[in-house]
């Protein structure tokens, strides 16, 4: 049963899947009042507690006090009121690199009780249109750099009403900045329901179809009391630090949320590329990273990483799953933790994950507390130990589609099926097989490509590989690779035999890849997820 709505815009509340196709939502140790709002706890509420003099936020050459951050936000929140017309549970988008200017409108927008819609810079007018009909967005914040496809956006769409400037850049010198510029630096937050939408997340997985998952204001600060609680265990002296787009839930809660709730620092980047986090970590002596795999191994490959990470005291690996070879350099040349898990925008965050006493090669680990997972077959019926099938999940968050019909395949009998192909461990430990789109099937055995991926990983002539399953008279599917080499490495048969090789020497034999094909680049996402989609497309587009 839902909270009376304090949204005058009810379009959220009406568009939530009905309630018997809701994931079951196990809420014990998670107590918070009815009335709850996200911007106010993530914010205000740390200045209350004592936070006031700490750093908040840094980008872009400037640094933000907590209290600096409130009351930034809260001028802000009078402007969108007041000058804009912003009303609760209006969708407000924002469009912006990661900076702390994102994250203040971000803020003052939940404060002012809107539902926001994160998107990246990289999205193009066409792009933005599918949000913004689907989510009826009337109002768009964008960073004044970024403003050409959006305004195109506007002149197309039926739904957005305006596009008004903020100034990415810290100079304060846009459109809403001026107005919130002469505004009080105290404001009367909307008292939202724990319950109403705070956030759409937008994901098209493989379909290119954009779904938005819709989460409360309590959903927020869930993944950061359990996931970054216990597994992090975040501190007000940590310092973030990382390349997720804030657009991205896995971005927002590891570069926003998580630092916000506990008195900590985010250092955020626009261009987070490898060499530049690099330079931040060492420069402002950060402690938790987070990013890809990929990420990592070209971190490690700098001659000075031992020193330019000496202050982390631990590495979050998320948006692939981590192979082995990446996990046992990062921990050999650092000495600190490099924690595996995996998340789904469905879900918000992380909900299985090493631990900091508790980490293993090639193991995504056990669910975050208040979370329960299983290994089950397309029946639901739970597998044996050992055995791989579908991951299903449920927990305090969970899957809800607005306005879907993909939502009676997400949830199943209150469980989130994920769309994860995972075994468990005899002692309960949970281990990635494959996407389920990634199982390979050739001549009657299943084969899971990242385990493939692993093995060529791990020899030193692979700077980065994807391995997808490729059309076969004979075998049906045969392991094709996809393969990066190494600087001065000859891309050549010679080359193909000795990884083939390796890999038969390395892993059960009829995994081995029957064909290597090298590229100078692999497609990936802006978070540095390997896109294999897109390498089935361009290669077999006939097939499946």
């Amino acid at each position: 049963m839902l909270t009376p709505s304090a949204h005058a815009d009810t379009f959220a509340r009406d568009n939530l899947p009905p309630a018997e196709q809701y994931p079951a939502l196990l809420l014990d140790g998670f107590d918070y009042p009815d009335r709850l709002n996200a911007g106010v706890e993530l914010c205000d509420r740390l200045v209350e507690q004592g936070h006031g003099d700490r750093v908040a936020l840094i980008g872009n050459g400037r640094q933000r006090t907590y209290r600096e951050l409130a009351e930034w936000t809260n001028r802000l929140a009078h402007a969108l009121v007041e000058d804009l017309g912003l009303r609760p549970g209006n969708r407000v988008l924002i469009r912006s690199a990661n900076n702390p200017a994102m994250v203040a409108c971000w803020l003052a927008a939940t404060k002012a009780g809107a539902v926001v819609v994160n998107t990246m810079p990289m999205l193009r007018a066409g792009e933005l249109s599918q949000i913004v009909d689907k989510a009826q967005v009337s109002l768009a914040l964008c960073d004044s750099r970024l403003l050409d496809e959006l305004k195109q956006c506007e002149a197309e769409s039926a739904f957005l009403q305006r596009v008004v400037a903020f100034d990415g850049t810290a100079n304060h010198d846009a459109e809403l900045d001026r107005l919130a510029l002469d505004k009080p630096t105290d404001f009367q937050a909307v008292a939202t329901a724990a319950d109403d939408v705070a956030l759409l997340g937008f994901t098209s997985g493989t379909t290119g179809k954009p779904k938005a998952t819709m989460h409360f204001h309590r959903d927020l600060l869930i993944i950061a009391d359990g996931y970054a609680r216990e597994v992090l265990q975040v501190t007000p002296d940590d310092v973030f630090v990382g390349s997720p787009p804030l657009a991205f839930t896995f971005g927002l809660g590891g570069l926003a949320i998580f630092p916000l709730r506990f008195g900590a620092t985010a250092v955020l980047l626009e261009r987070a590329s490898p060499p530049n986090m690099l330079d931040i970590i060492r420069e402002h002596r950060a402690t938790v990273v987070f990013t890809a795999p990929t990420a990592y191994r070209t971190m490690l490959a700098s001659p000075e990483s031992g020193r330019e990470l000496a202050s982390l005291r631990m590495a979050v690996s998320a948006g692939e799953t981590l192979p082995p070879p990446i996990y046992h350099d990062w921990i050999d040349k650092t000495g600190t933790p490099i924690l595996d898990g995996i998340g789904a925008t469905e879900l918000l965050h992380i909900f299985i994950s090493n631990r900091l006493d508790d980490h293993r090669p090639g193991c995504t680990g056990r669910p975050v507390t208040g979370y329960q997972a299983k290994v089950v077959d397309e029946a639901m019926n739970e597998l044996p130990r050992g055995e791989v099938g579908r991951l299903a999940v449920r927990g305090p968050t969970g899957c809800r589609y607005l306005a879907d019909s993909r939502q009676q395949g997400y949830v199943r009998d209150g469980w989130n099926i994920t769309g994860d192909a995972f075994y468990q461990d005899e002692a309960g430990y949970f281990h990635f097989a494959a996407r389920n789109d990634d199982m390979i099937v050739s001549a009657g055995y299943n084969i899971a490509g990242p385990e493939v991926e692993a093995a060529l990983l791990a020899h030193d002539s692979v700077q980065e590989c994807a391995v997808i399953g490729a059309p076969n008279g004979e075998r049906g599917q045969i392991v094709e690779a996809f393969v990066v080499l190494s600087s001065e490495i000859e891309p050549d048969e010679t080359c193909v035999q000795r990884l083939q090789d390796f890999v038969k020497q390395t892993i059960a034999p009829y995994k081995y890849p029957r064909s290597i094909r090298f590229v100078e680049e692999l497609p990936k996402t802006a978070t540095g997820k390997i896109q294999r989609f897109r390498l089935r497309q361009e290669h077999y587009p006939s097939d499946g």
